[in-house]
């Protein structure tokens, strides 16, 4: 589904205000943040433009900075809705914008390293709220021989992440996006598939990663994790049988869910059941009626 984002009042959708929200959460890895522009393509790294910076930066922690989302690190380029809006690309950046990107970008580079290949709208929201930044773009083309080559030059003086350190990082992230913990993640996970990941903890599968949205679907021992960490959790007062939940058959509801959260189904403090909420969970405690939940995984 295409996130149409056209003005600067889009600052203001919903999605861009959660999606801001979480990116507060987000930390670097390694030694080093390396700040690119957006591009038009999504997601990002199927652009001619990123394919180049990949090639250069890709063994370090790649930033993207965008409007109306503000920022977003390599590892949720996939993540519903930054890998589909649509915006259009004047290389003018509004006061509000560049404030709204500013604050987030200061807040996730903290102390480290900052190298940036920008220009335009991009670097002037590092000028303004980086104290201490590289910059490699030359003539204004970030993909340029030039820009390319000091982008490498530079990037020699810090370590590259380990692929296995960088692949738990990106996990990670997206259980915080998703989820708003890393704990969801333990550090003996494997993934396993060439496209869609599914997610193991030792010999138990936690969820598949659909990497068309970026985002987990639970299978019944990751809905035990959340259980266990006390998110998105919706208590039913009867014995499940059927792939549907009601809302007259709830009894309590996490309030922080809304419609498409994955969730988990507990009956008697049991897990019984994972699925995708159709509604919120407001919604869940408080009105008669209505399917409240499609059921992916239950106990049988």
């Amino acid at each position: 589904m295409k996130v149409i984002c056209s003005s600067e009042e889009s600052l203001y959708r919903p999605e861009a205000l959660r999606w801001r929200e979480r990116m507060l959460l987000m930390e670097p890895i390694g030694d080093v943040v390396v700040i690119l522009p957006c591009s038009m393509k999504k997601p990002y790294s199927d652009s001619k433009s990123h394919q180049k910076f990949k090639k250069v930066s890709r063994s370090f922690q790649e930033l993207i900075i965008t409007s109306p989302f503000g920022i977003c690190p390599r590892e949720l380029e996939n993540t519903f809705p930054i890998q589909s809006y649509d915006v259009g690309v004047t290389g003018d950046w509004s006061y509000e914008e560049v404030k709204s990107s500013g604050k987030l970008l200061k807040s996730y580079v903290g102390d480290k390293n900052v190298v940036a290949n920008v220009h335009g709208g991009y670097e002037e929201v590092c000028k303004n709220y980086l104290d201490d930044c590289v910059y490699t773009c030359e003539d204004g083309r970030p993909t340029s021989p030039d820009s390319l080559y000091n982008l490498r030059m530079e990037l020699k003086n810090y370590s590259k992440i380990k692929k296995r350190d960088k692949n738990l990082h990106e996990l990670r992230s997206i259980a915080i996006y998703q989820f708003g913990s890393e704990e969801f993640i333990p550090d003996n996970v494997l993934s396993k598939g060439r496209y869609h990941k599914r997610i193991f903890s030792g010999s138990k599968q936690l969820a598949l990663l659909n990497k068309d949205v970026g985002f987990f679907t639970l299978h019944l021992e990751g809905g035990k994790k959340l259980y266990e960490l006390g998110i998105n959790i919706v208590k039913i007062d009867f014995e499940l049988k059927t792939n549907t939940v009601f809302v007259p058959g709830i009894s309590e509801a996490s309030k922080n869910i809304i419609p498409n959260d994955e969730v988990v189904v507990v009956y008697k403090n049991q897990v019984v059941a994972v699925g995708k909420a159709v509604i919120s969970g407001y919604e869940m405690e408080n009105c008669e009626n209505g399917i409240a939940i499609k059921i992916k995984h239950r106990v049988k």
